[in-house]
């Protein structure tokens, strides 16, 4: 008899602005803004049921297949981690087969972990048919990775791959709040058409630079502190241009936004994400950032619509890789195979 197999599908993100402020406690003592967008890479959970209390857990990306005899003899110990997590979450007794990938590795800068998370959930959800909102489930996504496992972070990832689309998220103390924008289809063409994204080849542990960001932001260092209002601000003016098509003015404000974001942590950019950067816009490219926490991952950057080519061509010269992406519209999506 064939087994019964639940798949899910959570799209992963790029931030525009706003990235930090979403970090605890900035938000609860000062409001954080998050402008993201989702984009056609995903990260893929498929969850199979078993008829006896077995665990196995197989990983693509890390090449990796975990067994365990029951749910509670799965331990956290450094491997798959969030997967364990997940099912320990979901206090489900029965056996099961689950298999996890991503189109970007960990470190990426584009949210795959909280993404994977995110499609790890809406695979229980699709097998056990639970009546869970999208605010729920990413807010259970966010407490499984801050609160169960202590990695520090944000919240913004976990609520852009559930929603999917292009959103201005608010954060504060007692909510959070997804603003889904009403784009019209000639901006987002036209802002798809001119943006690259670039893998610079490196990817980066978040978790010191965002541990030290925090430290900094705690101890009221004037310059974090006033980084971070900027780029609350910064997300406003991106906001608006965005919607009013000005997308010069979005890349010019990206621009400034990278110049703030480089003042939270001594390692948010390297020589080589410098170089990269310097190349990108003295060939043609407006403005542009990494993607994250910084130090690695992928370089967005948008251009004037007739140097494109050529900024993409000098970036791979220098190293850089370029990646293919369109927008997507949809956050979590989960069916039965």
């Amino acid at each position: 008899m064939k087994r019964a197999m639940y798949r899910s599908r959570a799209p992963l993100r790029i931030s525009f602005c706003g990235g930090g402020t979403d970090v605890s406690p900035y938000p609860e003592e000062r409001g954080g803004i998050v402008l993201s967008a989702t984009i056609n890479k995903y990260a893929y959970a498929s969850l199979s049921p078993r008829a006896d209390s077995k665990i196995t857990i197989t990983s693509l990306d890390y090449d990796v297949v975990a067994k365990y005899e029951h749910s509670e003899r799965v331990k956290f110990d450094g491997n798959l981690d969030l997967v364990k997590a997940v099912i320990k979450s979901q206090g489900e007794r029965s056996g099961l087969d689950l298999f996890v990938h991503s189109d970007a590795p960990p470190g990426s800068g584009l949210g795959s972990s909280s993404t994977l998370v995110v499609a790890l959930i809406g695979a229980f959800k699709e097998w056990l048919s639970k009546p869970i909102t999208d605010y729920e489930i990413a807010e259970l996504a966010y407490r499984i990775e801050r609160v169960d496992l202590k990695i520090a972070g944000g919240r913004q990832d976990q609520y852009a791959a559930t929603f999917g689309g292009f959103n201005f998220i608010e954060f504060s103390k007692d909510y959070t709040v997804v603003n889904p924008l009403r784009i019209k289809s000639s901006i987002l063409n036209e802002l798809e058409y001119r943006l690259l994204l670039c893998y610079t080849g490196e990817t980066r542990l978040s978790a010191g630079i965002l541990k030290r960001q925090i430290d900094s932001y705690v101890s009221k260092n004037k310059d974090v502190v006033r980084a971070l209002d900027g780029l609350k601000a910064d997300t406003m003016k991106m906001k608006t241009a965005l919607l009013l098509g000005k997308l010069d003015l979005l890349g010019e404000l990206l621009h400034e936004a990278w110049l703030k974001k480089k003042k939270l942590d001594r390692e948010i950019t390297s020589s080589k994400i410098d170089e990269l950067y310097s190349v990108a816009r003295k060939n043609g490219a407006i403005g542009g950032k990494i993607l994250g926490a910084g130090g690695g991952g992928y370089l967005l950057t948008l251009c004037r619509f007739d140097k494109k080519h050529i900024v993409a061509e000098k970036l791979e010269k220098a190293g850089g890789q370029i990646v293919e992406f369109g927008f997507e519209s949809k956050g979590l999506n989960t069916w039965k195979v």
